[in-house]
């Protein structure tokens, strides 16, 4: 696996050498790994539509957009920047109902989406390839940009069946989710084909922001499980998980009780998302019934978290209050979207959990293991908590009746 990254990494050092002036770049005869973009920037309902692509054909075009095995082999951040800014984001403007007629563009669109293998294409620009590059929070980045003014696929996308028969049938978008998730599509197929505007309603489809796609997509799932884990009986004992990805660290309790879910993110200075000399933080919370708003203090991170949770409770068929805190370090020094929240806690799921009868031994190893570990006082944070306090305001009813 290390070969296929040093030649990947190889490939783009050459092909930057072979093309130091990128001006003169009109014309790309690539493949995509596959990759769309739906860009949120122009005043809704119109967005830009992206087809992402490597300047050249590469044959492992697959890793240029692969969050799964970039976690799973431990890639590091300069790799992944590396990777994405070597792509092309070919785009063109687009309204997001006009999924529901025939565009040429659109349909390239879909098609590549649609994908399960890299798709050969031909793309020619209108004018030179902008190299400036922006973070996000929430989307992982997407390279270089141009405008496009023709494009034709070269080979015959690879459309997996089921995928096909979502998209013929005539099904609510969280239908047709829920459907390919219990077919073992991963959470990163279903947000792209969403954003294409493939799935839903007929007579409702439309483009979706990319930003939006991945964030519904944890939801939606998030929801399933949610309700299905309310039918099993609560965990046994008090559980702590540790562990993390990229300068990301998480510290996930599980309590003996109803569903329940708080998330804390603390950005450490000198972070990606924190220049100042102090700490900052953020915090988001949903009881037993759910939430009614967005959670708009921790954002994308929240959904993204909760998902590989939700996931772990519903393999063990138990139920249980989470407290989830995430201590974001100067380690982690660009941001990319995020996937790196979603994978960091399945890194951190999959770890072994230290297990406790008793609540203040479960807190107390917490304070232990943030403070020799990351030389962070976790005290504050766990004083703040909603979840606690009902969790404690629970315990003293028990204890009465």
């Amino acid at each position: 696996m290390d070969n296929i990254k040093f030649e990947v990494i190889k490939k783009i050092a050459e092909t930057k050498f072979k093309y130091r002036d990128l001006k003169g770049v009109s014309h790309l005869d690539s493949n995509s790994p596959p990759s769309v973009f739906i860009g949120s920037k122009l005043q809704y309902p119109a967005v830009n539509v992206g087809i992402l692509s490597p300047l050249e054909k590469d044959e492992a075009a697959w890793l240029y957009d692969n969050e799964e095995y970039w976690a799973n082999q431990n890639f590091q951040i300069g790799e992944v920047i590396n990777l994405r800014n070597s792509l092309v984001n070919s785009r063109f403007q687009a309204k997001v109902k006009d999924v529901r007629i025939k565009d040429r563009f659109l349909d390239s669109a879909k098609e590549i989406a649609m994908a399960a293998k890299p798709v050969d294409l031909e793309i020619e620009l209108k004018n030179r390839i902008n190299i400036k590059f922006k973070e996000d929070r929430v989307i992982i980045p997407h390279g270089m940009s141009g405008e496009m003014k023709k494009a034709r696929l070269t080979s015959n996308p690879l459309i997996p069946a089921k995928i096909d028969k979502v998209v013929n049938d005539d099904l609510k978008a969280s239908d047709a989710i829920e459907y390919l998730y219990k077919n073992n599509f991963s959470e990163y197929t279903l947000m792209k084909i969403l954003s294409v505007g493939v799935l839903g309603l007929k007579k409702n489809r439309r483009l979706v922001p990319t930003r939006w796609s991945i964030i519904t997509t944890d939801d939606i799932l998030g929801k399933k499980l949610i309700k299905e884990i309310k039918n099993y009986h609560w965990i046994e004992n008090f559980e702590l998980f540790v562990g993390g990805f990229m300068g990301n660290y998480y510290l996930i309790f599980l309590f003996p009780g109803v569903w329940s879910y708080e998330l804390f993110e603390l950005y450490f200075p000198g972070s990606s998302w924190n220049l100042s000399k102090i700490m900052k933080a953020s915090t988001d919370y949903e009881d037993y019934y759910g939430r009614k708003t967005y959670a708009s203090n921790t954002a994308g991170g929240y959904y993204a978290a909760r998902l590989p949770i939700l996931e772990y409770l519903s393999k063990i068929k138990k139920q249980a209050g989470v407290l989830a805190i995430r201590l974001e370090t100067p380690s982690y020094w660009a941001s990319l979207g995020v996937w790196v929240c979603r994978e960091s806690v399945k890194k951190t799921m999959n770890t072994r959990a230290i297990s406790f009868v008793d609540i203040n031994e479960a807190l107390n190893s917490a304070k232990q293991i943030s403070k020799v570990k990351l030389n962070f006082d976790c005290s504050e944070i766990l004083a703040k908590s909603k979840l606690l306090k009902q969790l404690k305001t629970q315990e003293s009813l028990m204890k009465w009746v």
